[in-house]
């Protein structure tokens, strides 16, 4: 019977390999095209990748748990249809060969042994060194060189594997006996739950960003009497009309756009020597599952009505939820808006996602006696708190963009537009 070889896919565009975390199928079973057939974790987003064709899935060439170079083979299907042996489509460069291939082509269309002393990784025209955003983390926080490393991967290229044991080596020579510390023992009892490859990206992208930013924080309360009505008088053609519920993140994250248009170095990024101020406004918008918090990015959001911020986070939303979402999804955003008083939390001091200079928690809204005309009154009221890099903002600047936020839903009417 003729086979196919499924090759890794890339599953974003600056993401160069994944870790197979999960077979849904096994040797034997039937692959049906476009159905989920693996499930695979990168630096960016965990996915269900599907089967390019329909056939037995005759071998499985990478294990759960292995990290593979995009482009990679990773499983052999059998086909029933008597297509000729060639290997899946690669997502990047890969060329296919024409008219009849002999048997023996497959095997010499693998990748090759690496050489005794492979490139380090492509080169651009420039001279530069091209490396992929998870090795160059993974690089900074081990303090390696790479100029220094040998790849091991497609084409020379420099894996966060080849890194990690560049940086063990010297380590091991000089302090042989400075082992890692032990785990803590688990006493009778308790449970132990092994890290998955995202929750512990999660781990590392926290630790970096709580020490390469410098933390400051803001709150504001918001009197949320208007956007309280606006939603209630809305809310039940927007589902008829919709399909879902208009919930009250999509007014903040319009406060937050027009804060940002007022505002727009809050919409930055700090580069050591530079600030690059971003033109457009890519919303990220925290999705908390149940193991695991990812940021899907609303592209040019600033586009976008109340009710079109709406749609674009219940789509997010739902293809997190259902492991659809593509690494390119979570990529470029310039600013994140958390949602934590869904909850119920009142105050958040929320983490910054690296190469953003801040982020807006709403909280609860909560019904409080406040102030009103000199007499007391019942208001909702919610609590908005603004994390934000002290290197791009100071305490004034930060200040006038939570400002604008909490003025822009204080102004919010019955006549505010949805749609």
């Amino acid at each position: 019977m003729a086979t196919t070889r499924v090759v890794m896919p890339q599953l974003g565009e600056s993401v160069h390999e994944g870790t197979i975390s999960k077979w849904l199928v096994k040797p034997g079973d039937k692959v049906v095209e476009f159905e989920p057939m693996l499930e695979v974790d990168t630096d960016k987003v965990s996915a269900e990748v599907p089967a390019p064709v329909t056939g037995i899935l005759k071998e499985i060439l990478a294990k759960e748990g292995q990290t593979v170079q995009a482009g990679a083979e990773i499983a052999v299907v059998e086909l029933s249809d008597g297509k000729a042996d060639v290997p899946s489509p690669a997502p990047v460069g890969e060329g296919r060969g024409e008219g009849r291939a002999p048997e023996p082509k497959p095997a010499a269309a693998a990748p090759p042994a690496p050489t005794p002393a492979p490139a380090p990784a492509p080169v651009l025209e420039s001279g530069e060194h091209r490396y992929s955003p998870a090795v160059q983390m993974v690089a900074d926080e081990l303090k390696v060189d790479l100029s220094g490393v040998q790849g091991t991967g497609l084409g020379g290229r420099i894996t966060k594997k080849d890194v990690q044991e560049f940086a063990a080596r010297p380590k091991q020579a000089a302090t042989p006996a400075a082992a890692p510390a032990a785990p803590a023992t688990p006493a009778e009892g308790d449970e132990v739950v092994q890290l998955t490859r995202v929750r512990r990206l999660i781990a590392e992208n926290m630790v970096r960003s709580k020490t390469t930013i410098p933390h400051a924080w803001q709150t504001q309360e918001a009197d949320m009497s208007g956007v309280v009505a606006n939603r209630s008088a809305n809310k039940a053609a927007f589902q008829k009309q919709e399909g879902f519920s208009l919930t009250y993140l999509p007014y903040v994250m319009a406060a937050a756009i027009s804060a940002l248009r007022e505002n727009p170095h809050v919409n930055a990024t700090f580069n050591e020597t530079e600030l690059i101020v971003h033109r457009d406004i890519n919303l990220g918008i925290s999705v908390g599952l149940e193991d695991t918090l990812i940021v899907p990015v609303v592209r040019k959001a600033d586009s976008l009505s109340i009710a079109g911020l709406a749609r674009a986070v219940n789509d997010l939303a739902g293809r997190a939820r259902s492991k659809q979402l593509k690494a390119d999804d979570l990529a470029g955003g310039t600013f994140t808006v958390n949602n934590s008083g869904t909850f119920g939390t009142l105050f958040s001091y929320s983490v910054i996602n690296p190469g953003q200079a801040g982020i807006l928690t709403m909280e609860a809204i909560v019904e409080r006696p406040v102030a009103v005309n000199g007499m007391i009154g019942i208001k909702p009221m919610m609590y908005l708190c603004f994390s934000f890099d002290h290197r791009v903002l100071d305490g004034l600047q930060a200040a006038r963009f939570l400002t604008s936020a909490r003025k822009w839903l204080e102004a919010v009417s019955l006549e505010t537009p949805v749609y």
